[in-house]
């Protein structure tokens, strides 16, 4: 039986306090950082109250038992999204790290790192690597760092006036020269998800291998990695209600296989001599040293939770938020949404909405809804090409999740109303 949204609401414990001047807390922040439910807390509490232990390196209970944890965690999260094998979940320290680790092992593998079995990663002068212009700086600073190291032309395919990618551009900047192509699955700015289909095509037909953020799909839409045809994926355990300071890498397990790591260093490693090294199979050679067990449980109990919910159901739910805060926002007097809105995009949008307010700075926008309780993302959100295509240097962001409310939607887009006139710019 799916839970009510009262029922939800009372497993995070944050949403019932008061913040400014006594005012409940109206928490739309969410697209940053996701709050936790009380049995993401309690599992971690758990683990480290009664089954502490160093993962694979003893043979006393606690070690077994804190193996289990984690390699149960990994399997969660395999299943959450459509991994066909658990070790295609590699554990990372976030998103970002995971999208450094390919972009770090294609250039080892470019260096010689990885002999035959890496050549297929091999990139170099006269090779290209393409992005888009609606990248977060994660998916575009790696690859930017990649090809600047290897003599690779860096291309990216541009978007629209409402920032939709210009899938045209498909067949001219990926041509056989490509070997990577990194886009992500859902804007955080604009909130568009990414038809995948023909960019995973077109990859496919020259060769490149795909890289996918999809930092703001795994949490808020159904995910199945898998059956999309992408080559690696990155998300972050703290967008989807579980703890900071881990996240993942998904990659077809022969892929994982091929690929030089890049951080070196005990667990990794198979076999170790003074003049030479041999490393495991994925994912065990990209998780050298000490391991975010607690980290791991608390995201794998946060996987559990959103397949108990139903993420069919989290979409449903953050499409309704979605017009609210939308078409709420865009129909007030000198607000400008980035984005799309109406009813024929709301299948394709999160629920979320950048704004930027005529004659007030973001951040003034974010502590007049801070005064009335409300909090929400301010700034470029790690995405200044974005902001700049649109002439703006940063924006205002509402972001939901299944545990926002229709009525927290409607009030911020009530006192998003008011700000213009409380800074004497109404016309």
């Amino acid at each position: 039986m799916t839970p009510t949204l009262t029922d939800v609401r009372r497993e995070f414990p944050i949403l019932g306090r008061t913040v400014r001047n006594g005012k409940p807390l109206t928490y739309l922040d969410s697209g940053a950082t996701s709050q936790r439910p009380q049995r993401v807390l309690d599992a971690m509490a758990e683990f480290e109250r009664a089954h502490n232990g160093a993962v694979a390196r003893g043979a006393h209970l606690l070690a077994e038992e804190a193996t289990e944890a984690f390699e149960g965690a990994r399997a969660s999260v395999a299943r959450l999204v459509g991994a066909r094998e658990d070790r295609e979940i590699v554990w990372t320290e976030n998103a970002t790290a995971a999208i450094n680790l390919v972009a770090n092992g294609i250039g080892n593998a470019s260096a010689g790192i990885g002999g035959a079995a890496s050549a297929r990663y091999r990139i170099g002068p006269g090779d290209s690597i393409v992005v888009t212009q609606t990248e977060h700086h994660a998916n575009l600073v790696p690859w930017q760092q990649l090809a600047a190291r290897t003599g690779a032309e860096l291309r990216w395919i541009e978007v629209d006036e409402l920032g939709r990618m210009r899938l045209e551009q498909l067949e001219t900047k990926v041509d056989s020269s490509t070997k990577v192509l990194a886009f992500t699955h859902a804007s955080n700015v604009t909130g568009i998800i990414t038809d995948v289909a023909p960019l995973v095509k077109r990859a496919q037909q020259v060769g490149a291998f795909t890289v996918l953020d999809a930092c703001q799909s795994v949490p808020h839409i159904p995910v199945d990695l898998g059956a999309l045809g992408v080559d690696f994926a990155a998300f972050s355990s703290h967008k989807m209600l579980g703890p900071t300071g881990i996240g993942a890498l998904w990659g077809r397990a022969e892929l994982l296989d091929a690929l030089p790591p890049s951080v070196f260093g005990g667990g990794a490693v198979m076999t170790v001599a003074l003049e030479e090294t041999t490393w495991h199979q994925a994912p065990t050679r990209f998780e050298a040293g000490s391991q975010p067990v607690v980290q791991a449980v608390g995201m794998g109990a946060a996987a559990e939770y959103l397949m108990e919910i139903g993420m069919a159901n989290v979409a449903a739910h953050e499409r309704r938020l979605a017009q609210i805060l939308r078409e709420g926002a865009a129909a007030l007097p000198g607000v400008r949404l980035l984005g799309p809105v109406g009813e024929p995009t709301l299948n394709d949008v999160l629920g979320l909405a950048a704004v930027v307010v005529d004659g007030v700075h973001a951040h003034d926008v974010g502590q007049v809804l801070d005064d009335h309780g409300v909090a929400v993302r301010v700034g470029h959100h790690c995405n200044q090409p974005l902001h700049r295509h649109f002439g703006v240097p940063s924006s205002t962001r509402a972001s939901a999740h299944i545990y926002t409310t229709e009525d927290e939607a409607a009030l911020f887009v009530e006192v998003l109303g008011t700000v213009r006139k409380f800074f004497g710019v109404s016309s």
